[in-house]
Parts: C-alpha cells; sequence; structure tokens
C-alpha cells in the first residue's frame, strides 16, 4: 500500500549509519521548549517517542519498519538514527513475537513501546495482548508490572484497503486491565504518549491514521489534561455530543453546522475510552438533557452501546431522549471507493439529532 507521509522523498533513511549512535549522546542535554511553530500529529508522536527515550534509558522502541524506514507512517523517523538499534530497532514480521518479546522485556524491567503498524494487524498478537499483558500484573497479585506501550494506527478514511482500516478499539476496551487512549490532535498525541509510556500499567494507544497530518500550533513538549478525562472541547446547551479519535474533527464541524440553525451543541473529546470519565460526561448531559455518540466501528456491540448504556444507567432521570449512536455500518470496512458512504459525516449527525421530539 502506498501512503503519502509528508516526508521528504529525497531522504534516504536506509543510508544513515546509525550502528554506533547511543542513548547517552541523545540525553546529554535537557529537553527543552520549542518556539510555536505547526505541528502534525505524526510529528508530536515523534517528538514524544524521543523525548520518552532520552529521558529514560529503559524505553525501548521496536515494531516493523520502524527502525530504517521510520514507520510507515513515519513516526518513528529517525529515532534509530539517533538512540541506536539497540534502543530502536527493526522486529521480524510476527506482531505475537513482538507482544510476546515486550512482556519478556516488561517483566525484567524495561518500558517497551511496540507499533502494530495498522489496526488489524494487531489481531495475530490478540492471545498475548488479552490473556498475559492485561492479566500479569492481576495475576502476581501486583507484584509483577508490564510497563509495555503498544501503538496501534486504527480507522479508516485513507483510501486504505482491507485490514488497513479497522476501528478495533473495543476489543481492547473490554479487555479489563489495559489502559485504552486515542488522540484526536497533535497536542494531546504528545501528552497522552508521554503519559502512558511512564504508566506502570499497559496502554493501547490508539492513533487515528487520518488525522497524522492535522496541523496544531504548538510549543513541544507540551502537557495537556491527565490521560482517563474527558474534555468538553466546546460548549453547548441543547445536546452533548461524545466523539474520540478521528471522530472529534466530525462533532466540531456538526456543531458549527447546528449553530447555524440555532442548536446549541456540546462536544466532548472522550480522550481515554478505558477507564471511561463518567463524571465529566455525565455532568455536560445532565445539562443538556440529550445525548449522542460518534464513532467509525461497526453500531452492533461498538463501544458506542456501552456508553449509551453506562449514560442511561446514571442519568436516566435527566434524558429529554434516548441516546443516540452515530456509527459506521454493520458490514466489514468497504473498499477506498465507498468508504465515503460508511464513514459518519456532519449530514448523517444531523439527521439523527432531527430525528428527535424537540417538544419533549
Amino acid at each position: 500500500m502506498s501512503v503519502e507521509t509528508g516526508t521528504d522523498p529525497t531522504t534516504d533513511p536506509t543510508a544513515v549509519n546509525d550502528e554506533t549512535a547511543t542513548a547517552a549522546s541523545a540525553s546529554t542535554e535537557p529537553t527543552t521548549t520549542a518556539a510555536p511553530s505547526s505541528v502534525t500529529m505524526t510529528k508530536a508522536l515523534n517528538h514524544a517517542l524521543r523525548d520518552s527515550l532520552a529521558d529514560d534509558d529503559t524505553v525501548l522502541v521496536f515494531g516493523e519498519d520502524v527502525g530504517r524506514l521510520g514507520g510507515v507512517f513515519r513516526v518513528t523517523e529517525g529515532l534509530r538514527a539517533e538512540f541506536g538499534s539497540n534502543r530502536v530497532w527493526d522486529s521480524p514480521l510476527a506482531e505475537s513475537g513482538i507482544i510476546g518479546t515486550a512482556i519478556g522485556m516488561a517483566m525484567n524491567g524495561m518500558r517497551p513501546v511496540v507499533e502494530m503498524q495498522f489496526d488489524a494487524y494487531a489481531y495475530p498478537a490478540f492471545e498475548q495482548i488479552v490473556s498475559h499483558v492485561a492479566k500479569i500484573r492481576n495475576r502476581t497479585k501486583g507484584r509483577v508490572s508490564l510497563p509495555i506501550t503498544i501503538r496501534i494506527p486504527y480507522a479508516g478514511d485513507i483510501g486504505g484497503v482491507e485490514h488497513h482500516s479497522d476501528s478495533s478499539e473495543v476489543y481492547w476496551t473490554s479487555t479489563p486491565g489495559l489502559t485504552v487512549v486515542t488522540p484526536s490532535n497533535p497536542a494531546d498525541a504528545y501528552s497522552l504518549l508521554r503519559e502512558s509510556i511512564a504508566s506502570d500499567d499497559p496502554v493501547v494507544f490508539m492513533e487515528p491514521k487520518s488525522r497524522y497530518w492535522m496541523k496544531e500550533t504548538l510549543s513541544l513538549p507540551v502537557t495537556t489534561a491527565p490521560m482517563n478525562r474527558a474534555q468538553v472541547i466546546r460548549e453547548g446547551t441543547d445536546v452533548t455530543l461524545l466523539a474520540y479519535g478521528p471522530t472529534v474533527r466530525t462533532a466540531l464541524e456538526t456543531a458549527e453546522a447546528g449553530a447555524e440553525h440555532g442548536l446549541s451543541i456540546e462536544v466532548i473529546d472522550l480522550r481515554t475510552l478505558s477507564p471511561f470519565d463518567d463524571e465529566t460526561v455525565s455532568a455536560s448531559v445532565r445539562k443538556t438533557s440529550r445525548a449522542a455518540i460518534i464513532h467509525e466501528a461497526a453500531q452492533f456491540g461498538g463501544y458506542g452501546a456501552e456508553v449509551a448504556a453506562r449514560l442511561t444507567e446514571r442519568n436516566f432521570t435527566f434524558l429529554s431522549a434516548p441516546i443516540l449512536r452515530v456509527t459506521g455500518f454493520d458490514v466489514p470496512y468497504p473498499s477506498p471507493k465507498l468508504e465515503e458512504f460508511y464513514l459518519p459525516t456532519v449530514e448523517r449527525v444531523l439527521d439523527a439529532l432531527e430525528s428527535w421530539d424537540w417538544e419533549l
């Protein structure tokens, strides 16, 4: 598959002779805050990995093509050259082996950060993640922790073929023992990845592929709201729109469109999918009395089903209408020519909101 990365095509990452690079050379200078500049999510993630590697010599980065190539989406570009092949390296094409290796390293004091390359590529490692990564700390009564960060580029809208556009978040959120995080913007991408790597619990860090190239004016490093906290990113009084990762922009665009028709829409970026921030979300829903959740994954059994049930149980007497879900359809992810009809859009969200009886 060919993916536009926005990197300089004249640069050959395989030409770098980096075998003698060391972590020590990367960490001799303290991290300083740069002047504000336009930063993509890819750059923010790369900066977060670089700072984590520099600050802690137990941090390791590995996965398929993350070394010399710098990753399919160039998130790890330049890290091998800077920190050496003992800290950043290319793994064999075996996701189960990647996670199994990370488990052993984490049990022995390291902090592995591994990349699954694409969402559906993580499925061969499912047993390792669910049976071992998520359970070892509980199984050992806290004596053994697994500070593993599993980076998974996910979701669609990039013209990807089969196995390259899945929204697999519900598999991980339904597994106790895993923290599941997904940023929607460059600032959160940096801050949440740093916090994930520093966590003593395993984190599934889901990166929305279609947002890799979105830009934000930032001074890196940056610290945003803590992990496990949702954020109200647009105030409103009539309805709460819940979104995460790639659909946050859809929610904000819907709020803009709704405002033209006199509808005041509050938008919440969930940021961390598990554990769920009941406090922030419930406070918003109790204020507006209506809520809808947007995600790309199929509707049946999707993440939105859990959110709707959870909010209904906690806020039933405050609700004026059923909680809605605007999602992908209950079919396998379609071919690139059809994905525009599959993805949730502003029009589909507004149509859903119009289905309510607003007289109640």
